[in-house]
């Protein structure tokens, strides 16, 4: 269930890892008011970290994107899951190991930067590394699959199904993956969320003894944030609708909840039990033949945790998840239209 935090949430930890999509921005346009919470967390000597799945780009050109969208950061304040995916090879494979890769010009920064080498000729790579890229050839695809059947260890930068552009969600990079070990019936070594080389790295990177990850997305900021037993925020700017909400199990329940990033910066009270649901600050939610319902008044934040702690409750109870589909949730989150 949720935790309670009488302080701001912001007092209680000192390394804060953001998600990037959902949660700084959607669509390529910061979320109204990001930049100054942001700003906010720096000021309050808070370490602060952008962690992101795409491996496509390099920290630099991450930071650079956040910067025209009035955000300030630097490249060391950008972990990627490449980066994550070029510390496992050097983990596992030595410092001079050399890798068959597929992927773009991110991953292929990060593996340089920890001296590793790029090979074309399969009998000198230690593992086949992948990551997002759109200019990846289906040829060099096929060559990834066979190697990775025949035997090569496979690092995979992550495993996202979708991934958002211009024109909407579209197959992201886990799609590959599952083509890659689906024909050649082996598992990866996965680096990005919710694996736990991600967050390992940034907090290795960023630095801060009580971690806080901030995210939009259940099953991999959220599940991410378990994996490495870190409290996480979850922030409802994002790709998580009310369904996924009252429906998650344990390992993808965050420890907190809120409308937007201003709940860094509040504390965070929680429902109590009451027959059949819970109530907070106003309002009541309750399951009634397998429906929840919510009365009463009260702020947006408290509406989100009186209807997460019922369906929970409720899930747990029964092993079944609780209708969401009569409730309309409060218009504060830039993706309302989507629930």
């Amino acid at each position: 269930m949720l935790k309670a935090s009488e302080v701001p949430l912001l007092e209680t930890y000192d390394l804060t890892m953001f998600d990037l999509d959902g949660v700084v921005y959607v669509s390529g346009r910061a979320i109204d008011g990001v930049a100054e919470r942001l700003q906010r967390v720096r000021d309050a000597g808070v370490h602060l970290a952008f962690v992101t799945n795409n491996a496509s780009r390099t920290p630099e050109k991450v930071a650079a994107n956040l910067v025209k969208l009035g955000v300030a950061a630097t490249a060391p304040d950008v972990v990627t899951s490449a980066q994550a995916a070029a510390r496992v090879v050097k983990d596992r494979f030595g410092p001079e190991a050399s890798v068959f890769l597929l992927g773009g010009a991110g991953l292929e920064a990060a593996l340089a930067a920890e001296g590793l080498g790029v090979t074309d000729e399969p009998s000198t790579a230690a593992a086949l590394v992948s990551g997002y890229g759109p200019d990846v050839l289906w040829k060099d695809v096929m060559r990834a699959a066979t190697l990775i059947r025949d035997g090569l260890p496979y690092v995979a930068s992550n495993t996202d199904m979708s991934i958002p552009t211009d024109y909407g969600l579209a197959p992201g990079h886990g799609v590959l993956v599952k083509t890659l070990t689906d024909f050649a019936g082996v598992e990866p070594i996965v680096a990005g969320k919710p694996a736990r080389p991600l967050m390992d790295e940034t907090i290795r990177r960023v630095g801060g003894d009580r971690p806080l990850m901030v995210g939009d997305r259940l099953d991999t900021d959220i599940e991410g944030a378990h994996a490495v037993g870190v409290d996480s925020l979850l922030v409802m700017t994002g790709v998580t609708h009310l369904g996924e909400l009252v429906g998650a199990t344990p390992e993808l329940r965050p420890s907190y909840i809120s409308p937007d990033l201003e709940g860094l910066f509040e504390s965070h009270p929680v429902p109590e039990p009451v027959a059949d649901g819970a109530r907070l600050g106003g309002w009541q939610a309750t399951v009634e033949a397998g429906a929840l319902a919510v009365r009463g008044e009260g702020s947006d934040a408290d509406w989100w945790r009186v209807v997460a702690t019922a369906g929970w409750t409720f899930l747990d109870a029964t092993g079944t998840a609780a209708d969401a589909t009569a409730l309309k949730p409060p218009v504060t989150s830039v993706q309302a239209g989507r629930r």
